[in-house]
């Protein structure tokens, strides 16, 4: 989303857009300059050249953050991508689990963050696309940290709070239930919070996860840490599936997306609902305009 001549501007496969645009009657118009004007009305759509075999959705991601970080026209625009098929991309040599460790990896940022927001709940994870077997080990004090900071930056640079309230879970049953159920609230996810409390942040944990969502569901707490995948979305898209929208944070510029995979049997039918994309167009927006005042 930009600032300036294009208010939405589409970067993919143009074939693939044009084609679809033709049998749903979208406004769509191919450019081969992305500073190219188009008609009030009509959306352009640009796909950038590239070297080799590599995949035009990773093409369209390498040119958007170099774009948004380096030329002049698009500092103060927003990337809003749609969503990616991880199985495949991997499969053909892509080396990152999604958009979000791609995107760190352009920018020189190895740990951003993803955070969800636009419905009850906002939630931001410790880790990512791991395997459940892999999230002890990944659980250090240092990542938890860099979570919660994150985190507490963007409430207060974006959502204009001064003292967020995060909460944060545990990672077993109960958040542990004293050591009875494990240890990781004792030894790594309790000090780490105990830290950050002593410099003034206000968090409230290690708790169970359902503590932490009953409490938010009744409007207490300002965002959910969790500490791995499921445990943080499976009951937030349970409430907020398609309203949701999925936001990175710790990059240089706006990014957005949605909360949802590519739904493959849906393509081309008509039916695939695009609620979660206009979420995340909206988000971007309301980002765009609270940084530029």
């Amino acid at each position: 989303m930009a600032q300036g001549e294009h208010d939405v501007f589409v970067c993919g496969a143009a074939d693939a857009m044009m084609a679809a645009a033709a049998t749903w009657k979208a406004p769509l118009v191919r450019v081969d300059d992305p500073a190219t004007q188009v008609k009030p009305g009509t959306v352009a759509v640009f796909e950038p050249t590239g070297s080799g075999d590599e995949r035009v959705e990773i093409r369209a991601l390498r040119w958007a953050a170099h774009a948004l970080q380096h030329d002049e026209a698009w500092l103060h625009s927003a990337l809003v991508t749609g969503p990616i098929h991880k199985a495949r991309l991997i499969s053909s040599g892509f080396a990152f689990t999604g958009h979000t460790d791609f995107l760190g990896h352009l920018v020189g940022n190895p740990h951003p963050v993803m955070a969800f927001v636009g419905g009850t709940y906002r939630v931001v994870l410790a880790t990512v696309h791991l395997p459940l077997r892999a999230v002890p080990d990944a659980l250090t004090a240092s990542r938890i940290t860099h979570t919660i900071r994150t985190a507490h930056q963007a409430l207060q640079r974006d959502l204009g709070l001064d003292n967020p309230t995060l909460l944060v879970c545990g990672l077993n049953p109960h958040a542990g239930d004293q050591g009875a159920l494990g240890h990781e609230e004792i030894e790594v996810i309790g000090p780490a919070v105990e830290a950050l409390r002593a410099e003034g942040l206000s968090l409230v944990g290690p708790i169970s996860a359902e503590a932490a969502f009953t409490q938010m569901g009744r409007g207490t707490g300002d965002m959910i840490v969790a500490m791995y995948h499921d445990q943080g979305l499976a009951p937030l898209k349970a409430v907020d599936f398609g309203r949701s929208v999925n936001w990175t944070l710790g990059l240089p510029f706006i990014r957005t997306s949605v909360d949802h995979g590519t739904a493959d049997d849906l393509v081309g039918t008509g039916h695939a609902s695009t609620s979660s994309l206009e979420a995340a167009m909206r988000w971007a927006r309301t980002l765009q305009q609270r940084r530029l005042g």
